[in-house]
């Protein structure tokens, strides 16, 4: 029988693995290549520094063959990730991506200022959304149960540890995973001028079905 794709817990040697899922889906979902062309720019701000500095809250879909074709990341305190981030995170990338001395120019010029400004995720209004996440899957792994799985798989462990809701930023222009979020339970929450972005949130709630069985989203 084929092995079927399963989570488990992040290993570092999944870095590449991570890294390319990350890349392959940061421009609306698609390859972000063409806009991004440093391969190590996305997943140094939206995947790498979670893998890091919170480890025990990374998930990954393996196609059942060793590989990563999906992620699920985030930290279960913003406040103090946006610290980490800041002593911890920052000095290890800062070689590669020196504080920008001028107003960018270009989309990496952009993402490279807003790695060097992590307190730009201490939003007011999601102060009672104290977690927050990132997930992304392939393209031939999403729309089937995966991304869902992942979800519940995040959550439950936010639970665990007493973190009663996450929040997470999306490109308002993506649809697609809007249409995703929505289907989880995801609510809007209003934040003033967010720029591009949608930010959504919901109660880290999930059930399980029978003793012993994954969890699912409610």
């Amino acid at each position: 029988m084929e092995p079927q794709p399963f989570i488990r817990a992040y290993r570092p040697t999944d870095r590449a693995d991570v890294a390319h899922v990350c890349v392959s889906t940061a421009d609306l979902g698609g390859d972000s290549r063409a806009l991004y062309p440093d391969e190590e720019l996305m997943p140094s701000l939206f995947a790498e520094p979670y893998c890091h500095l919170e480890p025990e809250l990374a998930f990954v879909l393996d196609d059942g063959h060793g590989r990563v074709v999906g992620y699920v990341v985030g930290t279960a305190d913003t406040d103090v990730f946006v610290r980490a981030f800041r002593d911890k995170w920052i000095p290890r990338v800062v070689d590669r991506y020196p504080a920008p001395t001028a107003p960018p120019g270009t989309p990496s010029e952009e993402m490279i200022a807003l790695l060097h400004a992590p307190e730009r995720m201490l939003v007011p209004e999601l102060a009672d959304h104290p977690a927050h996440l990132h997930i992304d899957l392939l393209p031939d792994f999403q729309r089937r149960g995966h991304g869902r799985a992942l979800m519940a798989t995040f959550l439950a462990a936010l639970y665990d540890r007493g973190v009663p809701a996450v929040h997470l930023g999306m490109v308002t222009a993506n649809v697609a995973a809007r249409a995703f979020y929505d289907r989880l339970g995801f609510h809007e929450i209003d934040v003033p001028d967010p720029g591009p972005l949608t930010y959504l949130g919901r109660s880290t709630a999930v059930r399980s079905t029978a003793p012993g069985a994954a969890p699912t989203v409610p």
